[in-house]
């Protein structure tokens, strides 16, 4: 077997760490048109070999990926009720908001995608789907009853929110693609430390989240990233750098495995929110660690589940 010289693994991971820089400006400003250019001047390569290199690493064009993310997006805002005002939002409503050129190109995008109009798409059933295809790919058999959904006004676990503003932050990241494979993230969580410990960052506030909601996305496709809060902006090769604004979140702690925190998710999402006057930002929802990142394992988390929120 051949091993590759550790030059062309650092290369490897120069060219992943500049390829998530063009993924992150892509959903940074994915409600804009968005010129190849840009997203090429973002990632440092020329628009000419930037094809090519982004899907090498995605496993898609760079076309593909804005056009899916876009749909997945609006299949996000057409789960919620209301837009930020009071208001129903409406198909021209999201398909601004998702950067589709009118109404009449996001509904024939998606029905080329979907089947359907996006008008008379049963959200639900799709939801209902893809957790359970996301639920048999990522958790123990035995485990899977304990992580079905709550009905909606139910609480038995005593949930109860706390609001919070938090200030710009500026994290530190590496990104896991396919996170659901078995190991996938603890492997990334474990090197991760060791560059953080290196530096003095590693008692530093560890974050988690995903830009996808596995109830709308393919479990294969979903990313997630872990971070750290740092003082300043930090480069490296294989180490992203992002920054988060100022953001009130809908804060829950948890102390407990896996099924507590989707119960939690469930519980913000299906019963707190469309009574509590707030709507979801485009921010993902937070892991916010107590502490260093899986200190107890895999089965056992205490953490802080966020989910950035405005007024309605």
């Amino acid at each position: 077997m051949r091993i590759p010289r550790k030059n062309s693994v650092d290369r490897s991971l120069a060219y992943i760490d500049r390829v998530n820089r063009a993924i992150d400006y892509i959903l940074q400003h994915l409600d804009t048109t968005l010129r190849l250019k840009a997203v090429a001047r973002a990632a440092g390569f020329s628009p000419f070999h930037f094809h090519r290199i982004f899907r090498g690493v995605v496993g898609e064009s760079v076309a593909e990926f804005v056009k899916r993310v876009r749909l997945e997006r609006a299949l996000g805002l057409l789960s919620h009720k209301h837009w930020p005002t009071r208001r129903r939002a409406s198909l021209t409503d999201i398909a601004f908001a998702c950067g589709f050129a009118s109404s009449s190109d996001f509904s024939r995008c998606f029905r080329q995608r979907y089947g359907v109009a996006p008008r008379t798409f049963d959200v639900e059933s799709f939801r209902l789907q893809r957790r359970a295809e996301w639920l048999s790919s990522s958790t123990n058999p035995r485990e899977r009853l304990m992580i079905q959904r709550l009905p909606r006004g139910t609480n038995p676990d005593g949930f109860a929110v706390r609001l919070r503003r938090l200030p710009a932050r500026q994290v530190a990241y590496v990104r896991v693609a396919d996170s659901f494979r078995p190991g996938a993230v603890a492997s990334a969580a474990a090197n991760f430390l060791q560059w953080a410990e290196q530096r003095g960052l590693a008692d530093g506030q560890w974050l988690g989240y995903m830009w996808d909601d596995p109830e709308i996305v393919a479990p294969e496709r979903c990313r997630y990233d872990l971070a750290v809060e740092v003082p300043r902006p930090i480069r490296a090769d294989g180490i992203g750098h992002l920054e988060f604004p100022a953001m009130q979140v809908a804060e829950v702690e948890l102390c407990g495995g896996v099924d507590l925190e989707l119960r939690a998710l469930d519980w913000l999402y299906r019963t707190w929110l469309p009574s509590s006057g707030y709507v979801p930002t485009e921010q993902p929802a937070f892991e916010a660690f107590l502490g260093r990142p899986f200190a107890h394992g895999q089965e056992y988390f205490e953490l802080r589940a966020q989910l950035p929120v405005v007024r309605a």
